[in-house]
């Protein structure tokens, strides 16, 4: 039975058709995971669930301990991880509501680890491309067969948070090309390369952060509103 990971919010806990569900803690030499792991079984495929800022939501970006998190995953058997997350739009086509997958990633963080290395174990790893194309295409694959209005590809610029943009950094990040902003999926990603882990972001649009002259600038309530 394959091992399909999952990191996201925490209302992904109700997902439908998830049978023989167990929560379990683990220590890891990193700390600890955000919270317990939720493991269960759709269909065929076992599911392994973990609520990246915590049951609450009391973790910031900066604060998630991402390394426990991909160490868990790792040791709980997960080949292929998605890794689930708002954005904010950088591109007049991908409206709030829409879903983006990228291919590309772009290091606005500056105060989170970010390998397993170290510590005397020194190794480079290539991150040219930073996501699975292959999980990529199932996440693609899936969007189109419920209807979704999917994007495939675009750059997604992790930045530190838990401030949004200025609206001089918003306009720089469109005129790199960048297609959506968030504050989380980049340490996933470079952990789950490390770990030999298939990585791909599949991103829900909530605003056009703050670039857009016809539209107000982001606020929590309408993000919340869009993820609902």
């Amino acid at each position: 039975m394959k091992t399909v990971g999952v990191i996201g919010g925490s209302g992904l806990y109700e997902m439908d058709g998830l049978e023989d569900v167990e929560r379990v803690g683990l220590s890891t030499p990193f700390g600890d995971p955000s919270d317990e792991f939720v493991v269960g079984r759709i269909g065929d495929t076992r599911l392994v669930f973990l609520p990246r800022h915590g049951r609450g939501h009391r973790l910031l970006p900066s604060e998630v301990p991402y390394r426990a998190n991909l160490w868990g995953m790792k040791k709980l058997g997960a080949g292929w991880v998605i890794g689930v997350a708002s954005v904010g739009s950088l591109r007049e086509e991908i409206e709030p509501g829409h879903l983006v997958v990228p291919d590309q990633l772009i290091d606005r963080t500056f105060r989170r680890p970010s390998t397993f290395f170290g510590n005397g174990i020194v190794a480079h790893v290539a991150f040219a491309d930073p996501f699975c194309p292959v999980l990529s295409r199932q996440l693609l694959d899936a969007c189109a067969a419920v209807g979704a209005r999917v994007h495939a590809g675009g750059t997604y610029v992790c930045m530190e948070g838990p401030q949004f943009s200025t609206r001089a950094e918003s306009h720089l990040y469109r005129s790199w090309g960048a297609s959506v902003i968030g504050m989380t999926n980049l340490q996933e990603a470079k952990l789950a390369r490390e770990a030999e882990i298939c990585f791909a972001t599949l991103a829900l649009a909530t605003d056009y952060d703050c670039w857009h002259e016809a539209h107000e600038d982001v606020v929590i309530e309408d993000i919340l509103r869009i993820m609902h």
